[in-house]
């Protein structure tokens, strides 16, 4: 007999994965899933792009697996859902990581090694590890084209970045200026806002500080300070000494009081007067200091005294300070530009008295409140800027992070320590010899060390410093609010990310610093004349060619670098003669109108512009388009869309119409043709279906129509609006209409019409350029979902993606952070290789919501692979096993619904439930609800309760309608888990499918992932059923517990359980599954009770995990009036499901699940309630249950020795057992019982067995003796 179902020795889901990995590729299912899908509504998706210069990690696992399992649900809905492979290849990085390899640094490159060369060794490096990223994308299941990636480095890609840029530029967006910006000395490059908040950055550092004494000028003071005996100083506090060297100013609160007082230096003895602000006096002088009376107390003062005095002399405004002088507190250098006005207070409204002095330390070159305040100051405070060997202004820290010439002894000393290469930084940091220094000289008040948070580069792990940098930026500051708006249009899960740290994260957003000063990226495509009053923006390679020709005619450029590209020819081997990197870009010199020559600006891009352009980069838009799809997708560039029979017709019309324009057509043409209103492109008599348009953009969907007179007709409008509205509904073209007269008589106004229109036109296409779906971690909230944001809003005014699922971290099982460091970090293919991806998948989808941080433990996938998998294998083994020896292959008539035992109706039901909560589930981005609710179906309603229950269905009985019905049931229960399951489970459900539908009479397709998603049939559910069973379940669930509490075996009888009714529902709705409840929990009856109040006894108390959040500080309350809840409170409550207290004199409804229930146990009885059901258990046990006890556990023994001696499920057996007087009555009392449970043909007794199995339980033993008959 030929096995129509696969059994299985045993579970191996590693060995699974192979087995269906294989078969996905030799039968090429992942294509076949999209193009079964094709012409159907699109669903687009975008992959974020890794850098693949560094090998996967087991966080990669989850963040892949979030995004597969999306794209195969919508696949499994009937979406078109196209999936392309990225790679991000531009950096630091990749930088960095050359840069070791070479045992080379950034100054090296174009003096050790070329750029080209340098250039050349990071595209080798940036794809290194593609093998072992692809072999992980495979071995997880994650279905995306890696055979047609988009790549970062390719000329295709780069110019679609170059036309966004440029298209930002064109709008007034992107500027240049010398600001503070952060800045990475061990990168060498600056850093954008973004790149300065991605997780990690900031960290708790341990820094010397220092508060500076600087020496007031005493005639620049105010009246009321110029009398005071001896020196004044200005007190401030700086937790960068290091810049102390560049202040040229202190910044005071125009607001805020100050005042001078009279004390001691607490290093020197000396006596100073120090001005502090009023509210910081305690911060200031602690410890060593106390207050005293008057200045004859401070004179008193002996150095051998344990506490300096302080007395506060006098009280003033702090605009009283406004341009009073100092002396320079370190005269290392004098700032270039009018040193005359350096070294004054200033005011400044950022100033505030929560730490410090009250007197902020400013050094414009290296702080941009600092700078900002100076540059508001009338006059303008230099900053410190002194002229290097080139003749350029430059800070007195270079950009290596060292001490300038300048400096003297601290000249060439890095001003951190974490600069110096490794075992090189010296015991003093520059910090510490500062502040000695500031100590000796009588310039230090205070020096601690101080506990702060403090940015460090994300890629090098080293301070950043902030710094005066040449930068390229784009003004976000300009179009923030359009973003925070956009962005309350965006799916966010959680939402508490698009909200908060999202939304926060916008409403606060800086201009963006797009300037890297490094070699590996994509050059900014900005040229410019050496004194900087022209500039140019390149859009595209062939407006960078017609500029080389301008420039080779001006004499700038002898040849074309460029010379072999062919405009217009699309094809990648055309693309691949250009490199528009910087090794090449910097060599083309342009031509501005007036014939000076204009040179590249050296900065590359922020790779995050890489990444964030991916949704048009990635089809190399505008110049080409995202491949056609029919329906609801993107339109042909061509529009050609009418049938061929027609099509001929309308090409000769089309063209005759052009030969032959009348005068409205000719003017406006004039003014359309060749990109002469505003650079816009139209197209004339163009084939839009079956109609021809006078003129359209197609980049911007936009058709203009010159009508005559005629139009003027009501029959003739009436077919104009309904062509325009098929226009719109069918191409998503928009139609705007002027008369022949209006273009004669009135053009500009006609142009104007027009032009508004087109600039406030969605781009053509753009449904391709907006993903349904995203998918990265919470990181890239800061990173590239804020990229890919602002860009969309920039360019096209929309968002770049409708649904985001942001996941958080993979922690170690305790919590930690992984890290090779810390050596606990999981490798990714072990874990697969020992567990199987299905079992991986699973458990990190359902052990926690994808945007929690996940604690990933490997026995935590062993016990998913466990209690779900094996549960799942287990169920289909044993139908697979009756389902065989009955030759079930689904050839016979469904049996309808009604027909079936109503154990088949009940999880029929519970199956259309299930489908309708996790399509819900799924179609809300709610992965671990989906699992949760299918682990939930398949272990305690299929496997626990029907498979268990209906075991004798399978294995006894002819083969009729009851058994047909049975097969037909859990065959449509593991079929539709199947389906259910595909997209977290893709393998596991893929064999399962084809397992249970490749020999059978249903209808399937060749794989699970090319089926629809199960429909729910509403016709099969029914919640009544559901209820009862409902009730059942919990009804054996708490005799069960009480059994376990009492160590009594499920296979001993006992003979009732009593149980409370609060109405006549419940109690029918419980009679109905009456003898269902007594077989599970195996007692004889079930006593209702309508009054139980004379029986048992309950309690009442709070949930306190549930209310406590409700409440929060009024729970006692809400504990109080709960604790005060009599009978008849506790039986409302049951009965209704609410009840209304009153908390603190509110009153307020609380729910059933808002409270715990107990019952006391009473005498020869146990009880226990649960979800509104209380039960109570007669544990009295008489000779009659007992001896039934004794029968069942013998059976039992037989089951387990009828498998391990290997005979079949149906084999007829003989058993011999040896004479034991206890055993020979239970035997004796149910013996018809014993013999049809266990096949037995024929049972006897003997004194002696020779051979046989020992039996022993409780305090029956005995031997066995068992051939089959």
């Amino acid at each position: 007999m030929t096995k129509k179902f696969t059994e299985y020795k045993a579970l191996d889901l590693t060995e699974t994965a192979n087995k269906v990995g294989e078969d996905w590729k030799k039968n090429a299912i992942f294509q076949k899933s999209m193009d079964s899908r094709e012409g159907e509504t699109p669903f687009v998706f975008f992959e974020g792009p890794p850098s693949a210069n560094g090998q996967p990690g087991i966080h990669h696992v989850m963040a892949r697996s979030i995004k597969d399992i999306f794209c195969r649900y919508k696949t499994q809905k009937g979406f078109h859902v196209k999936r392309k492979a990225g790679w991000d290849t531009h950096g630091l990085p990749v930088e960095l990581g050359v840069e070791k390899e070479l045992g080379i640094t950034k100054e090296d490159i174009g003096t050790k090694i070329s750029i080209a060369d340098y250039n050349k060794a990071c595209k080798e490096a940036v794809m290194r590890y593609t093998d072992v990223w692809n072999e992980l994308t495979e071995k997880i299941g994650y279905w995306v084209d890696m055979d047609n990636p988009y790549v970062t480095y390719t000329s295709k890609y780069m110019e679609s970045v170059w036309w966004l840029l440029s298209e930002i530029y064109k709008k007034g967006l992107i500027y240049k200026g010398y600001t503070i910006q952060p800045y990475s000395p061990k990168a060498g490059t600056g850093l954008s806002s973004h790149e300065l908040n991605q997780p990690g950055t900031y960290q708790d550092v341990t820094d010397t500080t220092v508060t500076a004494q600087f020496k007031a000028v005493k005639e620049s003071l105010p009246t009321s300070l110029q009398s005071v005996q001896g020196d004044v100083f200005f007190i401030a506090w700086t937790t960068t000494p290091w810049t102390l060297p560049s202040n040229t100013a202190l910044t005071v609160g125009p607001k805020i009081d100050y005042v001078l007082v009279s004390t001691y230096n607490q290093y020197t003895f000396e006596p100073i007067h120090v001005v502090v602000a009023k509210n910081l006096i305690k911060k200031q002088f602690h410890k060593k200091f106390k207050a005293v009376d008057s200045l004859e107390d401070v004179k008193a003062y002996q150095k051998a005294d344990k506490k300096i005095p302080y007395f506060i002399v006098q009280t003033f405004k702090g605009k009283e300070l406004a341009e009073a002088r100092y002396e320079q507190l370190l005269d290392f250098a004098q700032p270039y530009h009018h040193p005359e006005n350096a070294f004054r207070v200033i005011l400044g409204d950022f100033v505030t008295t929560e730490d410090g002095t009250g007197i902020v330390h400013t050094a414009p070159t290296f702080g941009a409140d600092d700078a900002q305040v100076a540059k508001q100051a009338k006059p303008e405070v230099p900053g410190m800027l002194v002229k290097d060997e080139n003749d350029n202004l430059v800070p007195l820290v270079d950009l290596k992070g060292k001490f300038r010439p300048e400096m003297d002894e601290f000249s060439g000393k890095y001003v951190k320590n974490e600069y110096y290469p490794e075992g090189e930084a010296p015991e003093k940091s520059i910090d510490v010899e500062l502040a000695i220094k500031l100590k000796e000289e009588n310039k230090a008040f205070h020096v601690e060390k101080y506990v702060h948070s403090y940015p460090n580069c994300w890629r090098t792990d080293k301070p950043i410093l902030y710094y005066p940098l040449d930068s390229w930026f784009i003004k976000v500051t300009d179009f923030k609010d359009r973003m925070h708006d956009l962005n309350t249009n965006i799916n966010w899960k959680p939402k508490s990310t698009g909200e908060g740290r999202f939304g926060n994260w916008l409403a606060n957003a800086n201009d963006w610093n797009l300037s890297r000063s490094r070699y590996w990226g994509i050059p900014l495509p900005i040229w410019r004349t050496e004194d900087g009053k022209v500039e140019k923006i390149i859009g595209s390679i062939e407006e960078l060619k017609k500029e080389i020709q301008k420039s080779i005619a001006a004499g700038l450029m002898q040849e074309d670098p460029y010379a072999e590209f062919e405009v217009g020819n699309m094809s990648d081997e055309n693309y691949a003669q250009v490199d528009l990197h910087k090794n090449v870009v910097d060599e083309i010199t342009l031509v501005s109108e007036d014939g000076k020559p204009m040179k590249r600006e050296a900065d590359l891009i922020d790779v995050w512009f890489d990444s964030g352009s991916m949704p048009y980069a990635q089809w190399h838009y505008p110049f080409e388009m995202p491949p056609k799809s029919p329906k609801g997708g993107l339109v042909s560039p061509r529009y050609q869309t009418a049938r061929k029979s027609s099509y001929k017709f309308l090409k000769e019309k089309a063209q005759n119409r052009k030969k032959n324009p009348n005068q409205a057509e000719k003017t406006l043409w004039e003014f359309l043709r060749g990109k002469k209103l505003s650079g816009y492109k139209f197209r004339r008599e163009h084939i839009i279906d079956e109609y021809i348009a006078d003129f359209v953009c197609l980049d911007r969907k936009l058709i203009v129509e010159v009508d005559g007179g005629y139009h003027n007709d009501p029959e003739i409008r009436k077919n104009d609006e309904f062509r325009s509205q098929f226009l719109k509904e069918n191409f998503d073209l928009n139609v705007i209409r002027f008369s022949n007269k209006e273009v004669i008589n009135e053009t500009e106004a006609v142009l104007k019409k027009i032009k508004d229109k087109l600039d406030k036109s969605p781009l053509r296409g753009l449904g391709g350029f907006q993903a349904d779906f995203i998918a990265e971690g919470v990181d890239q909230t800061r990173g590239w979902f804020y990229t890919l944001h602002a860009i969309a809003t920039m360019v096209f005014d929309r968002v770049a993606y409708k649904n985001v699922v942001s996941n958080g971290l993979v922690l170690d099982k305790n919590g930690q952070k992984m890290s090779k460091r810390l050596g606990n970090a999981v490798n990714p293919f072990e874990t697969l290789k020992t567990y199987g991806p299905d079992a991986t998948r699973w458990y990190m989808i359902s052990n926690a919501n994808p945007w929690d941080n996940l604690k990933f433990d490997l026995a935590g996938i062993a016990e998913v692979q466990r209690k779900f998998f094996g549960t799942l294998y287990n169920t289909y083994s044993f139908f697979a096993l009756y389902a065989n020896i009955d030759e079930f292959s689904y050839a016979e008539n469904e049996i309808a619904l009604k027909e079936r035992p109503e154990i088949d109706q009940w999880i029929l039901s519970e199956l259309n439930t299930l489908i309708q909560h996790v399509d819900h589930f799924y179609d809300d981005y709610e992965p671990t609800k989906a699992t949760r609710a299918i682990s939930e179906f398949v272990q305690e309603n299929l496997s626990n309760w029907y498979v268990r229950l209906c075991r004798r269905r399978f294995w006894k009985g002819d083969y009729k309608a009851d058994k047909i019905s049975a097969y037909q049931t859990l065959f449509t229960c593991l079929k539709t888990v199947a389906e259910l399951s595909a997209p977290v489970a893709p393998f596991f459900a893929d064999q399962l499918y084809k397992d249970l539908t490749k020999n059978t009479s249903v209808k399937a397709e060749e794989s699970v992932h090319l089926a629809n998603f199960p429909l729910a049939n509403e016709a099969f559910i029914n919640k009544s059923l559901e209820r009862k069973m409902q009730k059942a379940q919990s009804i054996s669930s708490l005799v069960l517990s009480l059994r376990k509490k009492e160590m009594i075996k499920v296979r001993q009888p006992l003979q009732r359980i009593m149980i409370p009714v609060l109405d006549e529902q419940t109690r029918e709705e419980i009679a109905a599954v009456a003898d269902l409840i007594k077989a599970e929990v195996n007692v004889k009856e079930i006593e209702f009770l309508d009054d139980a109040s004379g029986i048992l006894v309950k309690s009442i108390k709070p949930n306190f995990k549930v209310l406590g959040p409700r409440f929060g500080k009024e729970m006692k309350f809400a504990v109080q009036a709960i604790q005060q809840f009599d009978a008849d409170a506790i039986k409302k409550i049951e009965q209704q499901g609410e009840i209304e207290i009153d908390v603190n004199n509110k009153p307020t409804t609380i729910q059933l699940d808002e409270v715990e229930i107990t019952s006391e146990d009473i005498e020869g009885w146990l009880v226990a309630s649960a979800n509104g059901i209380t039960v109570a258990l007669d544990i009295t046990l008489n000779e009659e249950l007992i001896n039934e006890g004794i029968a069942r556990e013998l059976i039992n023994r037989i089951q387990n020795i009828r498998k391990e001696s290997g005979f079949d499920v149906t084999d007829q057996v003989i058993i011999t057992l040896q004479e034991n007087k206890k055993l020979k009555t239970a035997v004796n009392e149910n013996l018809n019982y014993i013999m049809a449970e266990t096949l037995t043909a024929k049972l006897i007794f003997s004194n002696q067995i020779n051979q046989g199995t020992v039996i022993e339980f409780d305090d029956v033993s005995t031997v066995l003796q068992m051939k089959k008959n």
